[in-house]
Order: structure tokens, then sequence, then C-alpha cells
């Protein structure tokens, strides 16, 4: 999707995407460290193992590289969440354990979440656009979890509002954690948020 989106002077593919996950990877410790705008290009090249000229043959602008980290942040999630959905013949505890390991999961990338929501407004108007339509995915992906494990039991409109509650509320251990965690384990956390999951359940 990313090659739709930012333009590489290198025509191997396979290059690019090598390259473009080690700078992926060094940018997130420095945008994790410095914030993006208080990161410059050259500490990404430097940080990707790279020189800045070479790592201009792989994006544009400072911009590309949030984009490219932001959809790369979206990748880790849909890829979670279609693991949990490979189950068969699912059913509510079934259902639950998802719910359960998409929280947690949220606790091991707290920093990629919290990044994602100070960050995504830095993008043009395109690029912001684009990652909003891949969070819209994730919560789609949580929905078609919930009719395969509830069927019928619940209308559209409330499947909707419950996939929209279970991602915010996973993604609230991460934006929220300067609060919350100062009164909750990630366990608590987990078990109140289930809470209200079994209520709809």
């Amino acid at each position: 999707m990313s090659e739709d989106q930012i333009r590489s002077s290198v025509k191997d593919q396979d290059l690019v995407m090598r390259r473009r996950k080690q700078i992926i990877e060094g940018a997130m410790r420095l945008f994790k460290e410095k914030g993006f705008h208080r990161t410059t290009t050259r500490e990404i090249a430097k940080e990707s193992g790279f020189s800045i000229g070479t790592l201009y043959e792989y994006i544009r602008t400072k911009e590309d590289v949030l984009f490219l980290v932001c959809e790369f942040v979206h990748d880790q999630v849909r890829d979670q969440l279609t693991e949990t959905m490979s189950v068969e013949n699912p059913t509510k505890e079934s259902l639950r354990q998802a719910i359960r390991q998409y929280f947690y999961f949220m606790d091991t990338i707290q920093p990629e979440i919290l990044m994602l929501y100070q960050e995504t407004k830095s993008l043009k108007k395109e690029k912001r656009q684009f990652v909003l339509e891949q969070e819209q995915n994730v919560v789609r992906m949580m929905e078609e979890l919930l009719i395969i494990s509830l069927g019928e039991e619940l209308d559209h409109r409330e499947i909707r509002f419950l996939a929209n509650n279970i991602v915010v509320g996973g993604h609230m251990w991460c934006f929220r954690r300067w609060l919350i965690q100062k009164e909750f384990t990630i366990d608590e956390y987990v078990d109140l948020q289930m809470q209200q999951v079994d209520f709809w359940l």
C-alpha cells in the first residue's frame, strides 16, 4: 500500500522493502526518544545505517518516514487480529480470549500507539486520510471478529459501537498511561475492560 503513496528511485522492490524496514526501525527509535518534529532526516539516516543521500533514494521527505511508521504500526495490529480471527469454530469464550489478547498486545506497543495519536496530525491531508482509513480497517476487523463469534445476537450498530469501544479501550491504556497506569496494573485494566465487554456478550 505504501508504494502507491511514496515514490522510490530504486526499482528493486525487495531491496526497497528491506531498506524501508531499516528506516522504520531507526525512525521509531528516534521518534520515541525525541518526537517527530525534533528528529532530523540526517539523524534518521544515521540511525538506519545510511548516508543522507541513500535515505533519499527510498523516501522523499521526513513526512514519508512518518507515514511508513504509521503504516507499520497498523500492520502490526492487523496481523495480531488476523491471528486471533483464525480460530476454528469460534465461541464467546474464544472471542473473550481474542479481545483480552488485543488489550495485552496494546500494552506491548504503547509507544507506537502514543506516537500515532501525537504525530498523525503532522501528515498532509492525503496521507493523513490514508492513515485514518487504516484505523477504520482495524475497527472493521474487530467488527468481523465479533460477527463471527456472535452471529445475529447484536445488530449492526451495536457491533460497530462495541468494536470501536474495544479498539479505543486498547488505545486508552497507551495514551492515558500517565494517569491510568498510576492506579491500575495491566491485568486490572484488562479485567475492567472485559467487564464492559461482557455486558454486551
